[in-house]
Parts: structure tokens; C-alpha cells; sequence
């Protein structure tokens, strides 16, 4: 089926791209170089971007300055409007717009189309939200005052996404700081750039009918010296949201409060399932394959770590070994196949480093774990996911490794035990349990069970609903993103207090005449 590539000319992709975009006008140098997308589903190449250069960001940046004054007086519910027009053409343009995420990132078709239409989701959420935007009323202290918050719009929002979500985790941001009044400035992964380039031209004819202001959306694909570096030092930039690996977000963390700007993270995780001697482990299986797995294990959110009692432990090794060796691999547009590529040779490198490094500490690889060879893998980047027999305190499996990997570890307690197995990780993102034992799935929900921003009861810890707010604690960063109120870290927030009375009372009872 990949040889069918209709979809590029549909997105009208082309041979070379230029890497700038205000909206709807492009732009770019075409002399600092290009980067190459190949897919990891056959090798082909895809199609080159121009990288930006100094001079675009500062172009770019410019005419987004300019945006924000005009955009923040549109009221919220025309800039609702907006996101609700891009979200009808994101409807349109759904499955091509999902097979080159799936041909280019190495997700199967089926999780293509839902990241796109997780974008079409945020944008039915925005919508509603641009009339939501509560502040709060307060009862003050002083008579003839009244006392209310309001939020008002943040400026520019700088956006960084990783590669395993090319287009979702943009619009996460991006529509929610539309109707909150921000212009927003893009940074995509450089490993999947066209992803990123055919959601602008999806958008193009939108923001032009429209007559929104140059600028209000932007796309800049660059290196990190040209762009990256710059774009989190940028004090013109107030916010910065930035997903990806704990590495990243730390530098990220770290030039951004320099400069006391904000930044959203979501990083990575070391998610965790427990099976309790009481879990149905008929609904258990296909949440922790499909968590181990899906995405050929490159989810933020993928699953890592089984915490099993030794009661069951037998019987669910074999019960996985039996299901992983029935999973199809190959092209992620067959939808015959569970499992897809890893995005490169040397994500298959770090895997094949971490399975050295755990067999080294004691480990014993249960079933997988080889690279596959033959016309049908010639890309060189399909694993067979792997199963290991591991111990919790194991130094590899304290690390996220990007790769389907899933640690089977053994616990023989109470579910306190099994809690302070998973929380004994940095990582804090996603957990889940198995049970059907009401005390034991209140624990793990309790402020003394799980230490993550995401718990589950007897559901996976892979996927979420754009109406909760996603991010996880610790190396994850603190950061929210998408529903719930997660709004709020886009805008400023402020405090009013207004005096309708003759009198001038001080608050606390303070006297100070003249």
C-alpha cells in the first residue's frame, strides 16, 4: 500500500518545501541546507524542507508581533469560529492528512487517523471553551468593592512537539492558545516535517477566507542552533510549551525560567501497569499489549513496566509470550499489522543498547527483541517488540527507553508494595491498575498511591481523551496540556478590584490619613 502516495499530492506536498509559514503566505531560505524525510515504513523518501535561517525566525517573529495586538481584540468566540472552520477542514482532509502521519512517523493507519482526529476533537473543544473563559467573582473585605479575576491573552506561544505525535500534540496547543487570544509559533520535529507543512496548507485557505491577520498561526522548521535555541531564549516569546524527551525539557526548563518566562513540559514516561491477584485478565491483555506496542513503543505514554503479583505471574508471563507471538509486523498502512517501524536506525540502536545493558544487569529477554531483516523490513528499522523478565531496582529499567520494550517485574505484598515499585521511577506520566478489589483501585487513586498525572483503573496507560488535562510529575515537567482547564497556563491572569463607594477604607484595617 505504500506505494500508493496519491495522499502527498492531495496535501500538496512536493519534492522540496519551503520551511516558513505566517499563515498564509511561505517563505524560507534555500541555501542553509534541507532535511530529508524517509519513511520508516519502506525507506523512500518522502520529500525535503528548507531549514529556516536566523533571518527567517526574525521575519517570522516580526510579523507574529504584529498579529498578537490585532488577534486579541477579535472576540473569543470569532476566534472560536476560526478553529471551528479549521476543524471542518481537518474533517475533510482526515485520511490523507492520516496516512502521511502513518507513512512518515511509522504509526499504523488506524492510529494515524486518530491522531488527526484527536485534532479534530480540540478543535470542537476550543470552540465550546472560546465562550467559557471564566474568571471568578470574590467577596471583599472592604465595603463598596467588588473583586473579580479575568484572564486575559498571554501574546506569543512557542510550540515544540516531538516526533510521535507530528500534528496532535501542535493543535493540543495551538487551538486552545487561538481562542485564548495568543498567535502561536510551531516547531516541529525535524524527523517529520511534511506532517507539519500539510496541516498549513490544510489551513491556508481557511485563514485567508477569513481575513485573519498574517501571523496569528506560524510554522518555522529549523536546526537547533537557527531556530531551537533561539526560540526558548526569546524573550519576545513569553510561554513556551515543549514536548519530548526529559533532556530536551530540562534545557528548555532551564533557558526559559532564566529569562522568567514560562513553559509548559511534557516529557517522558516510565509508565507502569499493576496486575493485582484480583484483575480480570481478559481486559487486562490487549491494554498492556496495546500499550507496550502501539507505536512500535514510542508513545509518552506507551507502557514499560508490568508490576504482577507472583500469585498470577506464571500464568500472565506465559499468557504474553503466547500474544506477542502472534503479533503481525510490517507496513503500519496494512491494517492487517499490530506493530509499525521504530522512526529511525538509531532509535533500533538505542533498543538494541538497552537490551545489552539489561541482559548485563541480569535481566532475561523472554521473547523478542530482534531486528528484522528482508524485503518486506528493508527500511531497517522493524523490531520484533521484546518481553523481559527484569527487577525493579534494575538501572535500565529506571530509564525510558524509546523502543517496545516491556520489564516484567514481581511483586508478593499488598498493593502498597506494587505502588512503591511503580512510583520508585522519576518518571511520573501514566499508571494504571488491574483489579476488581474496590480498596485496592482507591489506594492507588489516593494522595499516597500513584504519583503520576495520569491514573487509570483497569484501562491502560496508553491514550487519552482531549477533555482531560494531559501531563504527567517529576521528569515529566508539571506541565497541562489540552482539556480540563489546562487553558489557563496560556493566558495572564488578573486580579480587579473596583471602589464604588465615597470612601477610601484600606484593606486589613490599615488608617493612614492626610
Amino acid at each position: 500500500m505504500s506505494s500508493d502516495l496519491s495522499f502527498l499530492r492531495e496535501l500538496k506536498l512536493e519534492g522540496k518545501n519551503l520551511g516558513v509559514s505566517t499563515g498564509s503566505e511561505w517563505f524560507g531560505s534555500e541555501d542553509h541546507g534541507t532535511f530529508a524525510s524517509h519513511s520508516p515504513v519502506d525507506g523512500r523518501l518522502i520529500g525535503n524542507v528548507f531549514k529556516a535561517s536566523r533571518a527567517d525566525y526574525e521575519k517570522m517573529i516580526g510579523t507574529a508581533e504584529r498579529a498578537f495586538p490585532i488577534w486579541r481584540q477579535l472576540p473569543a468566540p470569532q476566534r472560536g469560529e476560526i478553529v471551528r472552520l479549521i476543524g471542518n477542514k481537518l474533517r475533510e482532509f482526515k485520511e490523507p492528512l492520516g496516512k502521511l502521519v502513518a507513512y512518515e512517523m511509522g504509526k499504523s493507519l488506524q492510529e494515524g487517523l486518530g491522531e488527526v482526529q484527536e485534532m479534530i476533537d480540540i478543535c470542537d473543544f476550543a470552540v465550546g471553551l472560546s465562550r467559557q473563559l471564566h474568571g471568578l467573582t470574590m467577596h471583599s473585605e472592604r465595603p463598596q468593592h467588588r473583586m473579580y479575576e479575568q484572564w486575559h491573552p498571554m501574546g506569543l506561544v512557542g510550540i515544540i512537539s516531538a516526533f510521535n505525535f507530528p500534528v496532535a500534540v501542535w493543535s493540543w496547543n495551538a487551538m486552545i492558545a487561538a481562542v485564548c487570544g495568543d498567535v502561536t509559533i510551531w516547531k516541529p520535529s525535524e524527523k517529520t516535517p511534511l506532517s507539519a507543512i500539510a496541516c498549513f496548507h490544510l489551513m491556508h485557505d481557511v485563514l485567508r477566507a477569513q481575513q485573519v491577520p498574517e501571523g496569528v498561526m506560524n510554522l518555522i522548521i529549523g536546526n537547533v542552533q537557527e531556530v531551537g535555541e533561539p526560540m526558548i531564549a526569546d524573550g519576545r516569546i513569553p510561554l513556551i510549551s515543549a514536548t519530548g524527551s526529559t533532556r530536551m525539557g530540562k534545557r528548555v526548563g532551564e533557558v526559559v525560567g532564566a529569562r522568567l518566562g514560562r513553559s509548559i513540559l511534557e516529557l517522558g514516561g516510565n509508565n507502569a501497569i499493576i496486575l493485582s491477584a484480583q484483575a480480570d485478565l481478559k481486559i487486562a491483555a490487549p491494554a498492556i499489549v496495546f500499550g507496550a506496542v502501539g507505536t512500535c513503543g514510542q508513545r509518552c505514554t506507551s507502557t514499560r513496566r508490568l508490576i504482577v503479583h507472583e500469585s498470577i505471574y506464571d500464568q500472565v508471563q506465559s499468557m504474553l509470550v503466547k500474544a506477542y507471538s502472534g503479533l503481525r509486523i510490517g507496513s503500519p498502512l496494512d491494517q492487517n499489522n499490530h506493530v509499525g517501524p521504530l522512526i529511525d536506525k538509531d532509535a533500533v540502536q538505542l533498543m538494541q543498547a538497552a537490551l545489552k545493558e539489561a541482559k548485563a544487569e541480569g535481566a532475561t529477554i523472554l521473547y523478542g527483541g530482534e531486528v528484522l531483516d528482508g524485503e518486506a523490513y528493508a527500511s531497517g528499522c522493524y523490531v520484533r517488540p521484546a518481553l523481559v523478565e527484569a527487577r525493579a531496582d534494575m538501572k535500565i529499567v529506571q530509564e525510558e527507553t524509546f523502543a517496545p520494550i516491556l520489564y516484567l517485574l514481581r511483586y508478593s505484598g499488598d498493593v502498597d508494595q506494587a505502588i512503591q515499585v511503580q512510583n520508585s521511577v522519576r518518571q511520573g506520566l501514566s499508571s494504571s491498575i488491574f483489579t476488581l478489589n474496590l480498596r485496592e483501585a482507591e489506594t492507588f487513586l489516593s494522595a499516597w498511591g500513584s504519583d503520576c498525572g495520569i491514573a487509570n483503573v483497569n484501562i491502560g496507560t496508553s491514550g487519552a481523551e482531549i477533555g482531560g488535562a494531559f501531563g504527567g510529575e517529576k521528569d515529566t515537567g508539571g506541565g497541562r496540556e489540552s482539556g480540563s482547564d489546562a487553558w489557563k497556563a496560556y493566558m495572564r491572569r488578573q486580579t480587579n478590584t473596583i471602589n464604588y463607594g465615597r470612601q477610601l477604607p484600606l484593606a486589613q484595617g490599615i488608617k493612614f490619613d492626610i
